[in-house]
């Protein structure tokens, strides 16, 4: 009797890693206020978008984009103050760059360290890569346990450690010496994840002279970009030379690179807006520190965390208000009863408070 051969299914083929993860969760936003993904809320001035528009009208997307994307590289270089000697690798989004690191470094065994709550793609990329993650958790008020990440770099030997400046969930500036000394201990590189940097009054690029193994990373999305997708890591040439090698060609399309160098020649603007949400910001904490039975933690980015009884609760109050904001409660233990809004204009901030203050309302 001829054998059967077995049906292919995903869970005989694919790595458990794989199996185990779950998508990013994306939800759908129609007709919210849409206040869950630390996007800029701010359009563009009418000109400024009339002279996109006449730059992408005339764009030659029947043709691959500049692969090197020089032009843009020295645009942003200018307008970070890029230490003299330091290089810019691009990628598709702060994404890309995360995972591609990761897989320059992922030789069997390697670790990826951070501290949590953090960003989510720290430990879902090294999923992807097949590392080990080791998550160290921050403290109650979430800052560094300093020993404890010490600890941890002695006992594993990270070859990539991704620390948040400003932290995403929490939104607070680690402190720098604490940074410091954690490069110093790392046998591996240290990537300063700077997404939220306009919104924040501190850097580690004009360290990057200062310590080899140290690279930052920068995102556009926050500043008014976040449908562009672009991304950059600035560091020493000795580690983006290895790094080019494994940037997939053409990973930044022609419209991005043409819209992205416009809008860093108007700069000034985005900051403009950046300046204004962080005074929006202000307003909006005072709020919610204002508010019985709400806690908010004070924030260096464009968004607030704060902590409120029966979160699941009171996020479904306000997603029935038609307010979309980011439930983390149940994600990891310092997160219990945490929701996270991002800074809307003054309109969105003024119609959330009101939904929050009827959501909480409900619940008691």
């Amino acid at each position: 009797m001829p054998s059967v051969t077995p049906v292919l299914t995903p869970d005989r083929l694919l790595r458990q890693e794989v199996l185990a993860l779950r998508a990013y969760p994306v939800p759908d936003s129609g007709g919210m206020v849409k206040l869950d993904a630390m996007e800029n809320p701010y359009p563009l001035p009418p000109q400024l978008r009339d002279e996109i528009a006449r730059l992408v009208a005339d764009a030659a997307i029947n043709r691959y984009p500049d692969a090197g994307a020089q032009s843009l590289k020295d645009q942003i270089s200018a307008v970070t103050g890029l230490p003299q000697g330091m290089g810019i690798l691009l990628g598709n989004g702060s994404d890309e760059i995360i995972q591609l690191l990761a897989m320059a470094v992922a030789k069997p065994g390697a670790a990826l360290l951070s501290a949590e709550p953090s960003f989510v793609m720290y430990r879902m990329i090294a999923a992807f890569t097949g590392m080990q993650y080791v998550g160290v958790p921050l403290t109650e008020d979430f800052a560094l346990d300093l020993p404890a990440m010490l600890n941890a770099i002695q006992r594993h030997q990270p070859a990539l450690v991704f620390l948040a400046y400003p932290n995403n969930p929490s939104g607070n500036l680690f402190d720098a010496d604490d940074i410091a000394q954690i490069i110093a201990a790392a046998p591996g590189l240290v990537v300063v994840d700077e997404a939220y940097y306009a919104f924040a009054d501190a850097s580690f690029m004009p360290m990057l002279a200062r310590y080899p193994n140290l690279l930052v990373m920068r995102t556009f999305s926050k500043l008014g970009m976040a449908g562009l997708r672009l991304g950059f890591v600035a560091g020493s040439q000795a580690w983006l030379a290895h790094l080019e090698k494994l940037r997939l060609p053409y990973n930044v399309g022609v419209l991005t690179q043409l819209v992205v160098e416009k809008l860093l020649q108007h700069h000034a603007v985005l900051l403009q807006q950046a300046a204004q949400i962080k005074l929006d910001r202000v307003w909006l904490y005072e709020r919610l520190a204002g508010m019985a039975d709400v806690r908010p933690y004070a924030s260096e980015a464009n968004f607030i965390l704060f902590r409120v009884m029966h979160a699941a609760k009171v996020f479904e109050g306000l997603k029935n208000r038609g307010v979309l904001i980011k439930n983390l409660s149940g994600s990891h233990p310092l997160l219990a009863d945490c929701l996270r809004v991002t800074v809307g204009t003054p309109q969105e901030n003024e119609r959330f408070v009101v939904a929050l203050r009827e959501s909480i309302h409900q619940t008691i």
